[in-house]
């Protein structure tokens, strides 16, 4: 299931985007209060832009707009709306996302297409590891795109090993949609019970909301950990709900392919502008046939590395390597600049630390401090200087480390409201 347009050449899918790009802006301009005074305000006449390139005489949009004028975005009627989402917000409260009939339609179609980019078919059954209620997109979207493409979903939700393998046992499923680390969580229980993880059925997990890949597209430390016990595939995963589109890899495993029928995707430096081939930016998009809330030049703060040579499974398209880091998380430690992923891999790497949570604050001189908390059923000193002798040499840092407990840790990754773990805290203002 391979859209024409991702086979079609690199000059066929700008004049397709190109065309998408002018119906898009016709239709804010008629529909959308934000970008009408968007447009007015900074002297946009829209008939002018006619080319990709020509998106760089538009300012961007980020999510302070989001924040402050939400419900300026909505180009529909309330009767039209089927659908809320939330989102997190940069100040504070969620942002909220309106989805009509029409964009549940294409909400399906991005998914369809993107686990058809993962290997699933008619005949595969998938076995949904996250939350489909709290308002939560993704869920929803994973649900829809296994209807569009007629493969089974059986819907667990997160959590809960013993009620994960009881439907695994009960219907072999053929794919695992979760977070990667959690599976560390169902191979510990599988031995705790002899549970035969070589019988279970399961070829392949698609990977969401942590990083299983290097920069180099080599398997990270804890994507290591569970192929040295649990022999499936790992299928990486990049969305947002702003986007309501995903980047999913193919079998290549060399990043997230580009839908150019959903979005328009940018990789922009610190001017908002195009970086050199080959190199980070900010990925910024814009989406296309989005009804309810469509979005231009957004800024997602995700920074990423694109690569544009076709893939052997025949899509055309742009990639997006792993993701480096958030843009609001990167952090400037003694010299060096630091993102989190980094980290997490560096955490990973040893069996004794059972989870963990880095907390970022600025110290007196306003300069950036992190600070790790480790639960361990291993506390020494020893293993303390272990893991600093490891962010010396792999990050060329030493951050401060302290031991914590587990309901202690928990606690902080699993605030009120969270729909998924949070490792980071920044307290920085």
């Amino acid at each position: 299931m391979i859209p024409d347009i991702e086979k079609a050449t690199t000059a066929e899918i700008k004049i397709f985007q190109e065309e998408k790009l002018k119906e898009t802006l016709r239709y804010l301009n008629e529909n959308s209060p934000f970008y009408k005074t968007f447009f007015k305000e900074n002297h946009i006449e829209i008939s002018e832009i006619k080319t990709l390139e020509d998106l760089q005489k538009i300012p961007v949009t980020t999510k302070d707009h989001l924040q402050q004028f939400n419900n300026d975005f909505c180009c529909v009627p309330k009767s039209e709306i089927i659908d809320y989402v939330t989102t997190s917000g940069t100040l504070g409260d969620p942002v909220t996302f309106a989805l009509t009939d029409n964009d549940l339609e294409r909400l399906a179609f991005n998914e369809a297409i993107s686990f058809a980019c993962c290997g699933v078919g008619k005949d595969d059954v998938l076995q949904l590891m996250t939350t489909m209620d709290r308002r939560f997109m993704a869920g929803l979207a994973y649900f829809l795109g296994a209807r569009k493409l007629g493969s089974g979903i059986i819907r667990v939700g997160s959590g809960i090993p013993e009620l994960q393998w009881d439907s695994i046992l009960k219907f072999n499923p053929t794919y695992l949609i979760t977070v990667p680390s959690f599976l560390l969580k169902l191979i510990e229980y599988a031995k705790q019970q002899n549970i035969d993880l070589k019988n279970t059925g399961v070829k392949a997990a698609i990977c969401i909301g942590e990083p299983i890949r290097e920069q180099d597209f080599s398997l990270n430390i804890l994507a290591k950990k569970i192929i040295k016990d649990w022999d499936i595939e790992l299928f990486s995963t990049y969305a947002s709900t702003e986007m309501s589109t995903a980047f999913n890899e193919c079998e290549a495993h060399i990043g997230g392919h580009h839908h150019p029928e959903l979005i328009i995707a940018e990789i922009l430096d610190e001017n908002n502008l195009p970086v050199v081939e080959g190199k980070i930016g900010e990925l910024t998009i814009t989406t296309l046939g989005v009804e309810a809330m469509p979005l231009l030049r957004f800024k997602t703060g995700d920074m990423v590395q694109a690569y544009i040579n076709p893939c052997k499974c025949g899509r055309n398209t742009m990639r997006l390597g792993p993701v480096v880091g958030r843009k609001k998380q990167m952090i400037k430690y003694k010299g060096t600049t630091l993102y989190p992923p980094a980290m997490y891999n560096i955490l990973n790497d040893f069996s004794e630390v059972e989870s963990y949570v880095i907390e970022i604050f600025h110290n007196e001189f306003s300069t950036d401090e992190i600070l790790i908390k480790i639960a361990s059923g291993n506390i020494s000193e020893e293993l303390l200087l272990e893991i600093k002798d490891h962010f010396r040499a792999k990050l060329r840092v030493a951050p401060k480390i302290e031991f914590a407990s587990t309901e202690e840790i928990e606690l902080l990754r699993f605030p009120p409201l969270s729909r998924k773990p949070v490792n980071l805290i920044d307290r920085r203002k």
